[in-house]
């Protein structure tokens, strides 16, 4: 974070430099080479595709695809993004991220050791212990809300290997534990404090613009697939539906259409915690409203952090503006634009949302129709596009493309109730039951989980989060 505690932004950010031809007959790595060498000018060729070939490996990812798209309907596309050693969408980031973060701290001759703090709402938590799990000069936390993960993405951090690692659960919410780190890095008193020790802090959360940009690049991606694949013509515009709470993701798909990528509509799809939803119908953004617990818990937050960033730029890139407002949601907790940013807004993006119910009825519908199994996240993205098609038919003439951001085998329970299966008695007999009626093969990484140890199983208040992070330096600092 900025010393204001504001996010930091590109201050020149490539508009409208990427063409069909640059990604043409591309694989996933090239298109990575030529997206990020646009964003991240700073690191020689050979040592971005060093980074990219290491990250984006056969040994890390199930597929050489790396993001597939999977044709569900003729004009919409599933990009499937859990391929990845966590199968979530965030290995799509983190993969990469541990390199860029080395390779900027060996650039600025930077001799501490870095802790990653990292606050997780299910997906960002396993992967980014994945990918920092014994990087030398790294350690990361992570915390999570006790009650605000399913069963299996806790599992996947409680059972979590690595010698440079912890892992706290919180009694609270995801923005509890997103808001105190927020202040944490702000703090100079406490940086000033590790930093006596050898330690500064660092954060794997999509507040740090290294963690943003890698994930523009399977939007990339995907606009050259459809292309390749018939399904658009190159100057043809596509939509994209996104589920997203801390809106790091769909901002990423923003920032591909601002590299020239012919992306027309961005529907930003929300479950019950609708508060994405209300600004995009009204133009304010408020978070005075209860927060509820939901079968897709990535998305259950209040408080987008990368919001602020897409607030820069409908503000026509006005930091002070842009500073104004964040005081106003800190003050209020709520602010709104005027009208002729709204207008910059609509021009855009679209917002809708999707309650339990309706989620685990569009899994059964879409399993039903068409023999694919979404996680609840997926489904929410899938019911928002339909609501969208409602209110606006002439869509359904344009290709759309779903954003699948984890496995459904992350969410055994919701897709045995939605599929009525049998839930058993631990998630992997649920899982068990849902691979025997569906086909679905249990992916490697969730079945070795079975056998592992609980290491992680530590919960404290979330006033002791401090405390906690201080205990964990002192376990490796000087």
């Amino acid at each position: 974070l900025a010393e204001d505690g504001g996010l930091y932004v590109p201050s020149l950010f490539p508009t409208n430099c990427l063409t069909y031809n640059d990604v043409k007959d591309k694989n996933y790595q090239e298109v990575a080479a030529i997206v990020l060498s646009k964003l991240f000018p700073c690191f020689s060729e050979a040592h971005l595709n060093e980074m990219i070939n290491s990250a984006y490996s056969d040994s890390n990812f199930s597929t050489r695809d790396i993001a597939p798209l999977h044709s569900l309907l003729e004009k919409v596309s599933v990009l499937e993004l859990f391929h990845g050693r966590t199968q979530a969408f965030k290995d799509m980031a983190l993969s990469l991220f541990p390199y860029l973060l080395v390779a900027a701290k060996e650039a600025e001759g930077e001799k501490k050791e870095v802790l990653i703090l990292t606050a997780t709402s299910g997906d960002t938590g396993k992967a980014a212990l994945e990918g920092f799990k014994d990087v030398p000069g790294t350690h990361i936390q992570v915390f999570y809300p006790t009650d605000g993960v399913s069963p299996m993405q806790a599992e996947q951090m409680q059972k979590q290997e690595g010698n440079n690692v912890n892992v706290t659960a919180i009694h609270g919410n995801f923005d509890d534990a997103q808001q105190f780190l927020k202040r944490l890095f702000v703090d100079k008193a406490t940086a000033e404090e590790v930093a006596e020790k050898g330690v500064m802090f660092s954060s794997a959360n999509s507040i740090n613009i290294g963690r943003l940009a890698p994930q523009v690049v399977y939007y990339v991606n995907a606009y050259a697939e459809l292309v390749a694949q018939g399904a658009i013509h190159e100057d043809e515009a596509f939509n994209v539906v996104v589920p997203t709470g801390n809106f790091g993701n769909i901002l990423a798909a923003y920032y591909a259409k601002k590299m020239g990528i012919p992306i027309g509509k961005l529907i930003c799809a929300s479950n019950q915690n609708n508060v994405l939803t209300d600004f995009f119908e009204t133009g304010t953004y408020d978070m005075n409203r209860p927060f509820y617990t939901t079968i897709s818990p990535s998305m259950d937050i209040l408080e987008s952090s990368n919001f602020e960033r897409f607030l820069y730029y409908i503000s026509g890139e006005d930091s002070e503006r842009t500073a104004g407002w964040m005081k106003d949601l800190k003050a209020t907790g709520k602010l709104t634009v005027n009208e002729e940013e709204f207008c910059r807004v609509k021009a855009n993006f679209a917002g809708a949302y999707v309650d339990d119910e309706e989620t685990k009825a569009i899994i059964e519908q879409v399993y039903n129709s068409y023999g694919y199994v979404m996680d609840p996240h997926t489904a929410v993205a899938m019911g928002a596009y339909m609501k969208e098609l409602e209110k606006h038919p002439e869509d359904g003439a344009r290709h759309t493309i779903i954003a699948s951001t984890a496995h459904p085998f992350k969410f055994p329970t919701a897709i045995c109730e939605a599929l009525d299966i049998k839930v058993g008695d631990t998630p992997y007999e649920s899982l068990d039951n849902i691979s025997a009626v569906t086909g679905v093969a249990f992916p490697k990484q969730l079945e070795a989980l079975k056998s592992k140890p609980l290491r992680f199983t530590k919960a404290i208040d979330k006033e002791d989060m401090k405390q906690e992070i201080l205990d964990f330096v002192d376990t490796f600092s000087k």
